[in-house]
């Protein structure tokens, strides 16, 4: 079996701050290591006395994901570092990320370590559901909530139409 295979998401605790501080530590350190490091960031708009900034802040402060072969070597090596309260685990051993919440993260961080700006959608416009119970359902937008990310859906459901409240994040355009 190839070391690639045996390769898993895990969640390293760090102190709120150090998380890029680990990464270099790691780099410096265990250059030789199969270890793949991200920390995903996104970028927020923020305002503060009436002028508009754009900034970037972690998406999961004081986690940093490293993507390795869990041993126990490796295991010593990443939470004996500075600042490094420990490895998610359960009761004896560390917990890899679950596949299919590693992807949704992966997707989002797909163009580098920051997640860009939600698109912007306009009313009238076709939706389709892409996550969560309603997944597949069709409609169109009656508003849209920028600053909120949030989107009023006008949607055929058991043969009546409803409007109901969605993230954003849950919908997509539908194609042709």
């Amino acid at each position: 079996m190839d070391v690639e295979s045996e390769m898993k998401w895990y969640a390293i605790f760090v102190e709120t701050g150090q998380e890029e501080n680990f990464e270099r530590l790691i780099n410096v350190l265990y250059p030789d290591e199969n270890i793949e490091i991200l920390i995903p960031k996104r970028k927020l708009i923020e305002r503060r006395q009436g002028k508009v900034y754009e900034i970037t802040k972690k998406l999961f402060p004081g986690y940093v994901l490293v993507k390795t072969v869990m041993n126990t070597d490796v295991y010593y090596k990443l939470s004996g570092l500075p600042r490094v309260y420990g490895v998610l685990k359960d009761e004896s051993e560390p917990v890899p990320i679950r596949d299919e919440e590693m992807a949704v993260i992966l997707a989002l961080t797909a163009e580098g370590e920051t997640i860009g700006f939600s698109e912007v959608y306009k009313e009238g416009e076709r939706i389709v559901v892409i996550s969560g119970p309603l997944k597949g359902l069709e409609g169109i937008i009656e508003r849209f909530d920028a600053r909120k990310k949030r989107v009023k859906v006008r949607i055929q459901f058991l043969g009546r139409e409803k409007r109901i409240d969605l993230g954003a994040h849950l919908v997509d355009r539908c194609s042709g």
